[in-house]
């Protein structure tokens, strides 16, 4: 019996679309896309293997065909596709509707080569009725959308492959560049630039405690003095650390001495209201989410990272709970918008139902790519958050939620409300308070609060101007400016897509490549950079500054637009890329400079002088160190840049030239025992290493809390004497041990571990301790408790507890 065979990308999609189709319909995955350019050398066909080209995957030589193969990975996938396709009488390519979804569809029309009808079917959502009218409104697939997302792909390889060998023979093997990835490194060092380049400033205020009558009391900050207004962090100049104004434009500044002098002279005034001040504000709801928005916001108000929300994201809507993910409109259709105003409605009551739906400014670059915003999915109604929780776990109803209210206040009413400011005078200082209150909450009631939106003026008392007020006290602070913030993934994400660079389907991927290849470390939620990003940003800009050119990227993404749209010629814009056409090309620019790039000069990151010598990190192949004339030191792992100070690195850099610290002699060997710091941090060593011999000296990691100026040589020879055997297990007679890792201390018995706890030493845990916590249950995944899960599966029917799949 013939049937109609449908092909998506993943296995989740097909499960939730044959739900929808029925009989007559087999639904299968591709598991992603069929075919790629070679990976490696082994998927390099013989045929071409010794052409100059085919490393690429292109060749640059003849209208820059991709060579594309179907990975071993696939080829078995591939072979159940076509042996469904011959009892179909009929092909529907249900792919994503996006550049890679229209461009995995064409790849399986040249790999499967279907002698059926092929139709290529396209929905924003996985419900019964989306699907209903997909198959009324079927198309052939769209070959401008294959040639922008086989241009990207064309790009993406030969700047990989071009510009990325450079990096192995000038910085260190194994870096990557990439047309988005390198421009977000960038982002993130010069961010970190900034705050090396800052100066901090101090200042001083006062801060007045006062009452009217048996009210409350509440706080006013110093705000003038004299008529003349006191300087704030706003008024330095971030690289100076000095005020940015100068002479009689310039506010007044109060040292710690000038604050306790004036809070003394005005310590017995009597405080008046000199002035109350209201104003009228409205707020208006943010649009519908988009893929960034919906990135900055949950890494903002939970802490998702991008990789975490798109892989929740995209398993909502391979459920059926949301709309298509990756987007940047903030339309919604006509179905969900009549869903939004009836949950209004019902669930708030009609003075927080507008007359008439509220629409946004759409800044979606191609009409044939306009999907809708990311809004629960359905046409009869929204799904409830408690609903996903059960069906795909916490986090997923988290996400789906934070999607549902936002849905919900793009619809309602603008909150209302008024601004209330006080000015009190005390003698001749004048201090000021303010705040707002609500006098509607509008799309509030379904969105929240910031956590911002009450302040003490909804706590004041009726103060008019006049009023005498009580005193209670006066404390003087000092405050110190800040440095910019470094980027988070919500802010870095906000940025690329501010300057036109990336698209909603790239971001996650941009962000786990930087720090996969370490370029940037996470510190709390902040993207600190290495110094392996400085040496590389380095090179780039100074030798390649083009291809990390904001505008020049943006203007990339611009012209992939273009050829989308079908008014930009694919070879056209290749050739101008790659071989330049009168314009730097990126095979020319790199055969230019290859031979003129210094490595010792890209490579080091200036600290300063000290005593007339250069002071310096310098990146090798084995990591960064500090250098300065001929002393080397060792920096360790995890220190950011800006946290390296001149007089930081002066002192490391004298420890290193005395030579490691000797902390004593082994007795039974007599080879002195070293404390030494390193890549990874503090850590002992015993003896030398030797000319005729490879074998390297015995070395440990210094336990937490211990620092190699103070640790004795009792505690080092204890740590070189690891793992210490502390008996016999009374069951299995196997050695049960103490010893020292690189997760920290633990013991041991033949394959079972457990940590230690805090304050408890390997070098003096007992034998009854070993086998008290080796006795306990293993807190699977307790090292990696920081880690997402990979997804939730729901609550345990009898604990209620979680179910989780981690990684691991």
């Amino acid at each position: 019996m013939s049937t109609k065979l449908v092909i998506v990308e993943s296995p989740a999609k097909a499960r939730t679309l044959a739900r929808f189709l029925g009989k007559g319909y087999r639904v299968e995955a591709s598991i992603g896309h069929v075919r790629d350019l070679p990976k490696s050398a082994a998927e390099i066909p013989p045929k071409v293997k010794k052409e100059a080209w085919a490393r690429l995957g292109v060749n640059v030589e003849a209208g820059f065909e991709p060579l594309y193969v179907v990975p071993s990975s696939k080829k078995e996938q591939v072979r159940k596709l076509r042996a469904l396709l011959k009892d179909a009488d009929t092909l529907y390519l249900a792919t994503d509707e996006d550049r890679e979804g229209e461009s995995i569809s064409w790849h399986l029309v040249e790999v499967l080569k279907p002698k059926v009808p092929t139709k290529r079917l396209v929905f924003h959502e996985i419900t019964k009725e989306a699907i209903q009218e997909a198959l009324s409104q079927v198309r052939d697939i769209d070959l401008d959308l294959v040639r922008a997302q086989e241009t990207r792909r064309i790009v993406d390889r030969l700047y990989g492959y071009v510009v990325s060998p450079l990096l192995w023979k000038k910085v260190k093997p194994k870096l990557s560049a990439g047309r988005v990835q390198s421009v977000a490194v960038r982002l993130v060092v010069e961010r970190e630039r900034a705050r090396i380049a800052f100066r901090r400033a101090v200042y001083w205020d006062l801060s007045a405690t006062l009452r009217k009558g048996d009210a409350a009391p509440f706080t006013a900050t110093l705000s003038k003095v004299g008529g003349r207004r006191i300087a704030t962090g706003k008024d330095f100049d971030a690289a100076t650390g000095k005020m940015a104004r100068q002479g009689d434009a310039a506010p007044l500044l109060l040292g710690e001495i000038e604050a306790a002098a004036l809070k003394e002279r005005i310590s017995r005034a009597a405080p008046t209201v000199a002035g109350v001040g209201e104003a009228p504000f409205t707020e208006r709801p943010a649009p519908p989410f988009t893929t960034s928005t919906l990135q900055q916001d949950a890494n903002r108000k939970m802490r998702f990272s991008a990789r975490r929300t798109m892989d929740l994201a995209q398993k909502l809507y391979e459920n059926g709970f949301i709309t298509y993910m990756r987007t940047d409109s903030t339309t919604l259709s006509n179905e969900a918008l009549r869903n939004a105003r009836q949950v209004i409605s019902d669930s708030y009551g009609a003075e927080f139902l507008p007359d008439a739906p509220r629409t946004y400014k759409n800044k979606v670059k191609n009409a044939q790519e306009a999907h809708e915003a990311i809004r629960p999915a359905g046409a009869e109604g929204f799904t409830k958050p408690d609903q996903v929780e059960s069906a795909l776990g916490q986090d997923a109803r988290r996400l789906y939620e934070l999607i549902y209210r936002r849905t919900l206040a793009s619809q309602m009413p603008d909150a209302k409300g008024h601004r209330v400011s006080v000015e009190v005078a005390l003698d001749d200082a004048t201090f000021t308070l303010g705040g707002k209150v609500y006098h509607f909450l509008g799309f509030k009631q379904a969105w929240g609060s910031e956590g911002d939106d009450r302040s003490d003026s909804g706590r004041l008392p009726p103060l008019s101007k006049g009023d005498a007020l009580e005193l209670l006290g006066l404390e003087s602070k000092d405050h110190t400016t800040q440095p910019p913030a470094r980027l988070t993934e919500a802010t870095l994400v906000r940025d690329l897509e501010a300057l036109g660079i990336g698209r909603p389907s790239t971001y996650a991927a941009i962000i786990d490549t930087i720090l996969r290849r370490e370029y940037v470390r996470k510190q709390g939620s902040a993207l600190a950079p290495t110094f392996t990003a400085f040496a590389v940003v380095n090179l780039m800009e100074q030798w390649l500054s083009y291809l990390v050119d904001y505008g020049f990227t943006k203007s990339m993404e611009d012209d992939l637009d273009a050829i989308s749209l079908g008014n930009l010629d694919q070879q056209v814009y290749l050739e101008r890329f790659y071989n330049g056409n009168g314009q730097p090309g990126l095979k020319g620019t790199l055969v230019d400079v290859e031979t003129k790039i210094d490595p010792r000069e890209v490579c080091g990151v200036p600290l300063g002088e000290h005593e007339g010598t250069k002071v310096e990190v310098r990146v090798g192949r084995y990591g960064p160190f500090l250098s300065s004339g001929d002393v080397r030191a060792s920096l360790p792992d995890d220190i950011v840049p800006d946290e390296l100070t001149l007089e930081r690195a002066v002192g490391m850099l004298a420890k290193a030239a005395e030579g490691p610290r000797v902390v004593g002699h082994d007795a039974e060997s007599g080879n002195p025992v070293y404390a030494k710091t390193g890549r990874y941090g503090p850590y002992v060593q015993l003896g030398d290493p030797t000319e005729d011999s490879d074998e390297k000296p015995k070395m440990a990691s210094l336990l937490e809390g211990m620092e190699a100026e103070t640790v004795t040589l009792e505690e080092a020879l204890g740590l070189l004497s690891l793992p210490r055997t502390l008996g016999q297990h009374p069951t299995s007679d196997a050695p049960v041990q103490a010893t020292n890792g690189r997760y920290g201390p633990y013991v041991l018995c033949e394959k079972e571990t457990r940590s230690l706890p805090a304050g408890l030493s390997p070098l003096l845990v007992t034998f009854e301790q070993a086998l008290e916590l080796l006795n306990k249950p293993k807190e699977r995944g307790a090292r990696r408790s920081k880690r997402e899960p990979l997804k939730e599966l729901g609550k345990h029917p009898d604990s209620g507890e979680p179910v989780k799949v981690l990684d691991g």
